[in-house]
């Protein structure tokens, strides 16, 4: 599959991979400012953005949707970064593909299932009632996107939860309105989504070493918690983590200056 993709910069490589519901858009302010310091390349995931749709979405065949972009773009090594589900990309790429790996960046993600806290509500986000959400709202009665958020809060509440998603709203050349995202795909999809690595994998010594990996969490943020660091140790021993303050899960809108200057730290100074 052919990733749609946005490329800043010149220097070391980063790859950018977002999170559900998101797009390379959103981490484009991020780019920029790494650019100062590295080539970025910004991609969309399958069915998200601007890159193709499929009823398959799998972390393996994500990891290697991501591995055929490097080859098509003669990477041979990079700094992956992945945000969320692109978290979860990018550790499935690396425990399978560490040759290609020069560094490791996971936000805001753990290598565990998030299956249980996602029925439970309330150490994680509802997955389930935001797609039901989305596809429940008429699209052909939106007019403007101040349509669609009206519908939309009739579920989900949060102002800022709702702004995130609508941008995932796009208008068509007729003027009507249809979703870059393939939710009937990212719904049957989800049980393999919100689900964790194989930690038998790493259970006979396999570790993943050789490049240097961090985690950053939200301080406000529910998905790293202390007791997930032992499961990242043993997949990453060299893992380090580090907390930005006043942060949520979407640290890259809440903190951006703060999570660039942790990056820059990490692999620059």
């Amino acid at each position: 599959m052919k990733l749609f993709f946005r490329k800043y910069g010149n220097g070391p490589t980063i790859i950018i991979v977002h999170g559900l519901y998101g797009a390379s858009d959103n981490w484009a302010g991020i780019a920029k400012k790494l650019s100062n310091h590295f080539e970025v390349y910004a991609l969309d995931q399958r069915n998200h953005g601007r890159s193709p749709h499929s009823p398959e979405h799998s972390y393996n065949q994500m990891k290697n949707d991501l591995l055929d972009f490097m080859d098509d773009q003669q990477i041979q090594t990079s700094i992956l970064l992945g945000h969320s589900m692109g978290g979860k990309t990018v550790i499935h790429f690396a425990t399978s593909y560490p040759e290609r790996v020069n560094g490791l960046i996971v936000i805001d993600i753990a290598p565990k299932s998030y299956l249980i806290e996602s029925k439970v509500g309330q150490r994680s986000i509802d997955h389930k009632t935001i797609i039901e959400a989305l596809k429940r709202i008429d699209l052909k009665k939106v007019k403007t996107r101040a349509d669609a958020d009206l519908q939309l809060k009739q579920d989900i509440h949060s102002e800022k939860v709702r702004q995130f998603l609508l941008k995932n709203l796009h208008r068509n050349k007729d003027l009507s309105f249809s979703w870059s995202l393939n939710l009937t795909a990212l719904e049957h999809n989800l049980s393999d989504i919100l689900e964790g690595i194989d930690q038998k994998r790493f259970e006979k010594g396999n570790l993943v070493t050789g490049f240097p990996v961090l985690f950053i969490r939200g301080a406000n943020s529910p998905y790293i918690q202390d007791d997930d660091i032992p499961l990242i140790k043993k997949i990453f021993p060299v893992a380090d983590l580090v907390t930005i303050k006043d942060a949520g899960h979407w640290l890259h809108v809440e903190q951006p200056e703060l999570l660039v200057e942790t990056i820059n730290k990490f692999f620059i100074e």
